[in-house]
């Protein structure tokens, strides 16, 4: 994952949390907000019922008989207009005795006995508005053992009750209380539950109202969060991308250039300026190795044919001995190898230094690879080796003779690595638009943990491909300059004991425009 994306998903991923945060504390602030007027209106209307009205009869009457003289409701539904009361009068206790009783029953099955007595105690006297005998809130043995227990003798519980009128259940929050009030007119209080309750589902579709608008307002904000986050990590890393496209575009042929430097005045303006340090120490660094090599080579080029030369010259000129004959082939055979070393570190610094020079020709790929086939034929008949040329023709421009260098080189080295039979082939690749010469051979193959380095300098498997002690091991480097100055790339793969495959991939450039008469 790219850092953009990294940015991107850490700071979305920190709002979300800012925001579930903010989402669940408001939400759960409203909701406390709502239930806790909820429960100060439940209670106001528990002081209105025992402070205001005492006395007053709760039926809630259902059928016009029970109506009085002038059709209206009695005065009870109308002072609580939004309250479903259930009233249940306890006669044969007050408070303190109950809670006493209570108290004193140790065990659970003293303490069910008691329980079982009160709720037939409250059974036996019930009044009612916007409820019914049949619909009346039972409370658990726990619930009421909790409300005799609690020490205000109040207890909230949630019930579904049915609207008498409706027939319709919905959700009512209760206060339970559990004290004195005044049933009838000019009697005394007596000890009661009252039920005083209040429909929830107001509260609980505001609830559910807010929680999807606080949703889809977090998911607004996410994903504005996340695309502002992807843009301006963009915008922040787009001196630090520019940088590094710069950079990738820099090799050994163009040391000369730098990456730019933006104005930012941070790290990625220090880490430019401390890349283009380097590209001058490198650049420094690589014109002396190659003013060196080519130099180095230049001088050694002269003693080493004035050597190879007077070798020949004692050896034709005069009448040696046979040890004396054996150390001057010596000396001519290493002064040779020692002149193709000197040419090969020449080609080499050309190439290091872009001064590798190409003449451009048409070619034909099956025609080219036949050339080198029968340029290297005498050396594979001697050797016992058979040389094959298939595929398909294919027209690309390119250097013959430079090709040529790298195709004898990929050809000499399977030969040398002992395969019997090499086969060349040129196959058309990407639609045409490129060209791939192929050598493969029946070798030793190379085992897997050599193939990266091949085209290092100066690098031999002397075990799998080489037969020849005095290789230099700069066929490859030298064979992978000249396709790189040629837009392509080479490579090779390879399977100990089944061989190995050579590939040379080039654009094919105007060559598939060419007439056959143009080729030479």
């Amino acid at each position: 994952m790219s850092l953009r994306w990294r940015l991107t998903v850490f700071y979305t991923a920190l709002v979300a949390l800012v925001l579930a945060a903010v989402s669940v504390a408001g939400f759960l602030t409203i909701r406390g907000s709502l239930l806790g007027n909820l429960a100060r209106e439940l209670n106001n209307s528990y002081l209105l019922l025992r402070d205001v009205v005492p006395g007053l009869n709760l039926k809630d009457p259902s059928t016009s008989e029970e109506r009085d003289a002038a059709g209206i409701l009695p005065r009870a539904v109308y002072l609580f207009p939004d309250d479903a009361i259930q009233v249940e009068e306890l006669p044969t206790y007050d408070l303190t005795s109950l809670q006493e009783a209570f108290a004193q029953a140790q065990s659970p099955q003293a303490r069910r006995q008691l329980l079982n007595f009160v709720r037939s105690q409250a059974s036996s006297r019930r009044q009612f508005i916007r409820m019914s005998e049949d619909n009346a809130v039972r409370l658990s043995d726990e619930e009421l053992a909790r409300l005799i227990g609690s020490p205000n003798g109040r207890l909230l519980v949630d019930r579904e009750v049915r609207d008498p009128y409706t027939e319709v259940s919905r959700p009512h929050r209760f206060l339970v209380v559990l004290g004195p009030l005044q049933l009838d007119p000019g009697a005394p209080p007596n000890l009661a539950i009252a039920y005083i309750g209040r429909r929830l589902d107001p509260a609980l579709r505001t609830l559910a109202q807010l929680q999807r608008g606080v949703l889809a307002l977090s998911l607004l904000g996410l994903l504005a969060a996340a695309l502002g986050a992807y843009v301006l990590a963009g915008r922040a890393l787009r001196p630090l991308r520019e940088v590094r496209q710069a950079a990738e575009g820099i090799g050994g042929q163009n040391l000369d250039e730098r990456v730019p430097v933006p104005p930012t005045g941070d790290e990625v303006e220090a880490l430019a300026q401390a890349l283009n340090a380097m590209l001058a120490r490198l650049q420094a660094s690589f014109e002396a190795q190659r003013r060196f090599t080519s130099d180095a080579s230049h001088e050694l080029r002269t003693p080493v044919t004035a050597i190879s030369g007077h070798a020949g010259y004692l050896l034709r000129r005069t009448n040696p001995t046979g040890q004396q004959r054996e150390s001057l082939n010596i000396i001519r055979s290493e002064s040779e190898r020692l002149t193709n070393l000197i040419a090969s570190l020449l080609e080499l610094a050309r190439s290091d230094s872009g001064a590798l020079t190409l003449t451009r020709q048409p070619i034909l790929s099956t025609l080219f690879l036949g050339e080198v086939a029968r340029e290297l034929a005498p050396l594979a008949q001697a050797q016992g080796s058979e040389l094959r040329v298939t595929g398909e023709e294919v027209p690309f421009e390119g250097d013959p003779d430079r090709l040529k260098q790298v195709l004898i080189n990929l050809v000499g080295n399977a030969l040398k690595a002992g395969a019997s039979t090499v086969t060349l082939t040129s196959t058309a690749q990407d639609g045409g638009r490129e060209v791939r010469l192929s050598v493969a051979d029946d070798g030793p193959g190379i085992p897997p943990e050599h193939l990266s380095r091949l085209f290092d300098r100066f690098y031999r498997v002397e075990d799998s491909r080489s037969r020849d002690a005095g290789g230099a091991g700069l066929g490859l480097s030298i064979a992978k300059g000249i396709v790189d100055a040629h837009g392509g790339r080479i490579w090779l793969e390879s399977e100990v004991g089944r061989g190995t495959v050579a590939h040379v991939q080039l654009p094919v450039g105007d060559g598939p425009g060419l007439e056959d008469g143009d080729v030479p």
